[in-house]
């Protein structure tokens, strides 16, 4: 078996320790970081995300795939060179205003970060306003907000009608999702996309951005 075939189990399997000695041993015996990142770390999450969709693998199974993955990112970041890392895109992400809940989007950040896209992370209770500033501020491909009470979310309405307002609305796809989310809602509120879960946020956001 290939170190990037090794490397690719050892992500799915969560085994930190295994990845981190396969991702040196990859960078040791020549390959590229783009090398081990593309075809060890993102075609593993592609896989793990695969698997969450198909009820095959579990939120803490999909956590550790992640932390995985991030380690080994560490461990390669100092080797790209100039232009190795095209990002697949630029994503802002945040709980909205009044809603301290962030498990959910956390794994959302982690999926897409092992996916290729490069994440903004506002944390949770991100008023209308501070979503506004750091989509201007950041240009970002998609502007992602979660929310896990009814309660807030209100607080996505508001957010993209700030960005209308803005004149920005249509420079960025916003992408909601929570427990409490639904398409219909989405729909209503003008948003471009909605993902229920972790996995298919990744699959729903290369859709909007018509990549693969």
């Amino acid at each position: 078996m290939s170190d990037l075939k090794a490397l690719n189990e050892a992500v799915i399997k969560g085994d930190i320790q295994t990845a981190l000695m396969l991702t040196q041993n990859a960078m040791d015996a020549g390959k590229k970081a783009h090398e081990v990142l593309d075809q060890g770390l993102i075609a593993a999450m592609d896989q793990v995300g695969d698997k969450f969709a198909k009820g095959e693998m579990f939120v803490p199974q999909m956590l550790r795939s992640a932390k995985t993955m991030q380690e080994c990112v560490k461990l390669i970041k100092p080797q790209f060179q100039e232009g190795d890392f095209k990002s697949k895109g630029k994503v802002v992400i945040g709980t909205v205003k009044g809603d301290l809940h962030d498990i959910g989007k956390n794994l959302v950040s982690m999926m897409m970060e092992g996916a290729g896209f490069t994440m903004t992370d506002l944390g949770v209770d991100v008023s209308a306003d501070t979503f506004l500033q750091k989509v201007q501020e950041v240009e970002p491909d998609i502007l992602a907000m979660s929310a896990l009470l009814s309660t807030t979310m209100p607080g996505m309405r508001e957010t993209i009608e700030t960005l209308r307002k803005a004149g920005i609305k249509d420079k960025v796809m916003v992408m909601i999702g929570g427990a409490p989310v639904t398409a219909n809602f989405a729909s209503e509120i003008k948003a471009d996309a909605y993902a229920p879960d972790a996995g298919s946020a990744v699959i729903e956001a290369k859709k909007v951005l018509g990549i693969s």
